[in-house]
């Protein structure tokens, strides 16, 4: 009798943690039941490979998708929408919305309202503040918590946590890897007189100086050796960073960004406000460093900020246009044409985008193609020249700074769980997200 299963990838380049294979995949009940599938298996659905290759579901681990309080410029919904038209398989959301997401409440409030809404699975973070400080060791374990959240600098009421004992409070509780915004608050207070009103976009990155993000990370490394906590430094954006936490490893895991290592500062010329995100957008020898740490593995993730504010918004005259920009959706593009132009392997890839973010958050069974774990996929077509424009946007800003760039390496499907969700641009089905699951949340 001829072996049975949901779903059979056929006559794809498949990434297995062996290296690249050329085998079909078997599904069944959402979840990875074969590599190696028989000629005469039989299947409800079969996809066929050819001339694509196949990764493990990429995992944007860092996204603000502006639900509560802010769904004029993106929603869960739109949101997640935008990740799964652009190879996305899960994400994690930050918690500077409004109301804050700080309390086990705010969690549960963003996990209701993602049921049946969302397009991937997803997972959010707990924002650390003075008040809650010595709760999050209980706190981030709930269920759909993707761990704590500290903001060092560029952050809104009680979720700006800048005093060093309020961090060493923050990491003595708790045992989950904590992400944090490394920018010294002040630092930028003193030197906000450089971006006074009427200043350029392009004081932007000199406001917010190297110097400006190399202190709050040796602040934070410094108290998180002490509490023996591990610590993951998001949108590392400098040279001297790079250099400096290259010397930490033990702690320390090391976010980059798309929009980093593809923009230098000439952008501020040509896209004013639209360029301007917090760490911002620096010179070129400092993204020179960037991809250097790819390359020597310091660099443990890539993850895309996806934080989008409305075009009228972005239009008001710098400094009170407001920082952050869309990126969920290009994360994959962008990073193939940089694998297309040889700047890293399809395997550092897959290494950076989905076994990293496993590996740093403890995700329970995703990351990888293996038997036994989610059949999560992202199809792409490492040759496909495209255009990314704002008329593919789906967040509901409907912009992004690579309007009119075009890519080589495009996403032709993604498939979360079994479930074919986007396949050729075309979204199909229903959103069926769920929370992703945390090997350190698994009760004893």
């Amino acid at each position: 009798m001829a072996d049975r299963y949901d779903l059979i990838l056929r006559n794809g380049t498949v990434l297995t943690p062996s290296g690249r294979v050329a085998t079909d995949v078997g599904v069944r009940a959402g979840r990875i039941a074969a590599l190696g599938v028989p000629a005469d298996a039989e299947a409800a659905e079969v996809i066929d490979c050819t001339g694509l290759h196949v990764l493990p579901g990429v995992i944007d681990s860092q996204v603000h998708f502006r639900e509560p309080g802010l769904e004029h410029k993106e929603d869960l919904a739109t949101g997640t929408l935008g990740a799964v038209k652009g190879g996305v398989t899960a994400i994690f959301e930050m918690p500077n919305t409004k109301p804050s997401t700080t309390t086990p409440d705010a969690i549960a409030d963003k996990l209701a309202r993602a049921k049946g809404r969302a397009w991937c699975d997803h997972a959010f973070f707990i924002g650390a503040a003075p008040e809650n400080a010595e709760d999050l060791g209980g706190w981030e374990t709930l269920p759909g918590c993707a761990g704590v959240k500290i903001f060092m600098g560029s952050s809104t009421g009680s979720l700006l946590v800048e005093q060093d004992e309020v961090i060493a409070r923050v990491l003595a509780n708790g045992r989950r890897r904590v992400a944090v915004h490394c920018e010294d608050e002040e630092r930028l207070r003193e030197r906000k007189h450089l971006a006074d009103e009427g200043a350029h976009p392009r004081l932007h990155h000199v406001w917010r100086d190297a110097e400006t993000a190399l202190r709050a990370t040796q602040r934070l490394v410094k108290l998180a050796e002490a509490a023996r906590r591990r610590v993951h430094v998001l949108h590392v954006t400098t040279a001297q960073e790079i250099q400096f936490l290259k010397d930490h490893k033990d702690l320390v895991t090391v976010e980059v960004l798309p929009q980093h290592l593809t923009m230098t500062a000439d952008a501020y010329e040509t896209l004013g406000t639209l360029a301007q995100m917090n760490p911002p957008i620096r010179e070129k020898e400092h993204q020179d460093m960037l991809w250097w740490g790819i390359q020597q593995g310091v660099v443990d993730v890539i993850g895309s900020d996806h934080a989008p504010h409305t075009l009228e918004e972005k239009a008001k005259p710098y400094p009170a246009s407001p920082s952050g920009m869309t990126g969920v959706q290009t994360l994959v593009p962008l990073m193939l044409d940089h694998v297309a132009a040889g700047r890293l392997t399809l395997e550092r890839f897959v290494d950076l985008t989905s076994a990293g973010p496993a590996r740093i958050y403890g995700i329970a069974g995703k990351g990888r193609i293996a038997v036994g774990y989610d059949a999560d996929f992202t199809l792409v077509d490492l040759s496909a020249r495209r255009e990314i424009t704002n008329a593919w946007i789906a967040s509901r800003c409907g912009w992004t700074p690579f309007d009119g760039k075009t890519v080589t390496g495009w996403p032709k499907a993604t498939i979360i769980r079994g479930r074919i969700v986007m396949r050729d641009d075309e979204v199909l089905g229903d959103p069926a997200g769920r929370p992703v699951q945390f090997q350190e949340c698994y009760a004893g």
